[in-house]
């Protein structure tokens, strides 16, 4: 007999609640409304841990001590009941808009392990070599000149931002052709450890100062140019479930300029900044979860943990899991705990009681930046997911965390990747001509 998997509550719960914020009718109830239905769908779970399903379709946690509600991932397969829970305390933020459930389907899975595929590599390296045939009086290269030698053209460094920029976690193993190249092009090479280069997210600022500073320059049909390879390259980029929600709101941003020519120049005479405030403007309700790393650098934290504890939900305790990979953070001003929901809080404070965390005394840390564990030091022991596709989700969830806590407190990832991460790599090393990428 084929085993019948028991009922689940959250489940059940999604189905209901994503009918709902569906229905025609849900745009037209107010906010207090929309509370008021979703409150008396609140799961609570054996210990009485609240749950909510809402904001981005996704699962929030009731936090007894700080009265907020936190984004994180269920504990499926637990026995919960539904509760009325009081609509008055339920923020605006945790509730559903309608477009907030229409977001892009991603991927967490890193590019060390399944590889880009080639016909996506192919259709870049095309792009590559006609940028870089492009004159660098024409296009200098104004962004990005930590990684492009001066003399390459600004072309070069629009296809590589781009990338970069749509990647929901940059890390590459050593044999990814799509990173090869631009080998020609650099001005060092690539940072990282034997094989894996861990590189930075660029913000979007760096790609609007590109296209906005040609034209202030007068050299409109330059920065159309640049507005033209950035939006082919996010289109080449959205057959690949990694970089396909960042790519697709890097389309929405960049085409209606495209579309009509001029639209953006006197927004370039107040500043790249401006002209970044007024592309993030294009971006509909349904890509914002794709934008919280340029809009809100503590949302973009709180999804990110999400995502790692949600990519660890193959073990029992996926939150002192995830807590292995957080305790690669540096916290001297305890911004940490603070944004982490208590089930996550209680995991991390039992690693930092046995000096286990970024904060160890032990451990030479950059301010606010991330553990550098000399010999000796011992390390959280991280769990070893069961195939290919696990592993790399884990990875890129990590990785796409420890950007975020970047983003959040202006450290820069160590330039050789953080313990937890590299000792999960090792087990993915064999694996590196993978071209397989599952949809994690």
């Amino acid at each position: 007999m084929t085993a019948v998997r028991p009922w689940d509550a959250f489940t059940s719960a999604e189905a209901e609640v994503r009918a709902m914020v569906a229905d025609p009718r849900w745009q037209g109830l107010s906010v207090p409304d929309r509370a008021h239905v979703l409150a008396a769908r609140v799961l609570v779970t054996q210990d009485g841990d609240r749950w909510l399903y809402g904001a981005y379709a996704r699962w929030h946690l009731y936090d007894p001590g700080d009265g907020r509600w936190h984004p994180a991932p269920p504990p499926r397969g637990e026995r919960a009941r539904r509760v009325q829970h009081a609509a008055a305390v339920l923020p605006d933020q945790v509730v559903p808009t309608g477009p907030d459930f229409a977001a892009e389907p991603g991927s967490t899975q890193s590019f060390i392990g399944p590889d880009v595929p080639p016909g996506v590599t192919e259709q870049i390296g095309e792009m590559v070599r006609g940028a870089g045939r492009k004159p660098e009086l024409d296009y200098p290269l104004t962004a990005f000149g930590e990684i492009f030698a001066a003399d390459v053209p600004s072309t070069v460094a629009a296809v590589w931002g781009t990338i970069m920029w749509c990647a929901y976690a940059p890390a590459f193993d050593g044999n990814e052709r799509l990173i090869t190249l631009f080998g020609e092009y650099l001005r060092r090479s690539l940072p990282g450890d034997e094989w894996v280069r861990w590189l930075p997210a660029p913000p979007l600022l760096d790609l609007v100062t590109l296209v906005a500073e040609r034209l202030r320059a007068g050299r409109s049909r330059a920065a159309l140019r640049l507005a033209a390879l950035i939006a082919d390259t996010a289109q080449v980029l959205l057959s690949d479930i990694r970089f396909r929600p960042r790519a697709l709101a890097l389309l929405t941003m960049v085409e209606p300029m495209l579309r009509r020519p001029g639209r953006d120049d006197a927004t370039a005479l107040r500043g790249d900044d401006a002209v970044r405030r007024v592309w993030l403007e294009r971006c509909p309700p349904r890509l914002a979860l794709a934008l919280l790393p340029e809009t809100d650098p503590d949302a973009y934290f709180a999804h990110s943990v999400y995502d790692l504890v949600e990519a660890l939900g193959f073990v029992d305790d996926a939150p002192t899991a995830a807590a292995a990979y957080l305790a690669d953070l540096s916290d001297s001003r305890r911004l940490l705990p603070e944004r982490l929901n208590h089930r996550l809080r209680r995991a991390y404070g039992e690693l930092e009681r046995a000096g286990l965390t970024g904060t160890s005394a032990a451990e030479r840390t950059e301010p606010e930046g991330f553990a550098v564990r000399p010999g000796g030091v011992p390390v959280p022991p991280v769990v070893t997911p069961p195939d290919r596709e696990s592993k790399a989700a884990v990875l890129g969830a990590a990785y796409a965390t420890c950007l975020a806590w970047g983003r959040l407190t202006g450290a820069k990832v160590p330039q050789h990747g953080l313990a937890g991460q590299s000792a999960l790599v090792r087990e993915l090393i064999h694996e590196r001509d993978d071209h397989h990428i599952g949809h994690t």
